[in-house]
């Protein structure tokens, strides 16, 4: 169970902690509203990345029942489309902060608790690279470390839970926490610090792999 609670946690904050445009969103919603209007879009966006945690892990276990005989190949498939999904990562925080592009807009109308929950959730499952990334990690065997419901629910409510207090703290720091997280310099940081969550789970599923 140990193993299924750091790789849930892992994947939640390595999906979650790019700042980018729902992040800088969120953050700024917060500051021009309330905490608590705040915390609810940050609990939308948490709710998405447990839900596709969760098809991940359903879905991909029993697709992997069918696809034992060639798990070992798909290890190294899987291991390289994290790869992918880091560096992918990475290149564009560092093109964004070459550029000093901006993702948050001002302009937006206040919304209320109920509405910001839904509107983030919907904005956030809309997002494919979400569930291709949980996927990825559940086919290539590296989520847990031991097989059955229990480990899965693990899995599902760590990622939830990290993405949620990692969503928190971007609506609980307000406007002071936005400049630091959502400035071109932070963008990059908290970028490059997922890609590298990422790159470690990565390499995790290649030295587990076996020929």
């Amino acid at each position: 169970m140990t193993g299924a609670l750091v790789a849930g946690l892992l994947a939640g904050y390595g999906i979650a902690m790019p700042v980018g445009a729902v992040g800088a969103y969120l953050v700024a919603l917060t500051a021009r509203t309330s905490l608590r209007t705040g915390a609810c879009a940050a609990l939308g966006v948490a709710t998405a990345d447990g839900v596709y945690a969760l098809i991940a892990v359903v879905g991909g276990s029993a697709l992997a029942r069918v696809l034992e005989p060639v798990m070992v190949p798909l290890r190294w498939v899987s291991a390289l489309v994290l790869i992918a999904l880091a560096v992918r990562g990475g290149v564009a925080a560092i093109g964004e902060y070459r550029e000093g592009r901006r993702a948050v807009r001002g302009d937006e109308a206040p919304v209320g608790p109920a509405r910001a929950y839904v509107s983030l959730l919907g904005i956030t499952l809309l997002n494919p690279m979400t569930v291709i990334y949980f996927t990825a990690l559940v086919l290539g065997g590296g989520a847990m470390d031991a097989p059955g419901t229990l480990a899965q629910a693990v899995f599902v409510v760590a990622a939830f839970v990290a993405s949620a207090s990692w969503q928190l703290l971007l609506a609980g720091g307000g406007a002071l926490l936005g400049k630091a997280l959502t400035g071109s310099r932070g963008r990059l940081v908290t970028a490059m610090v997922s890609s590298a969550l990422i790159s470690a789970l990565a390499v995790h599923l290649m030295v587990t792999a076996r020929w």
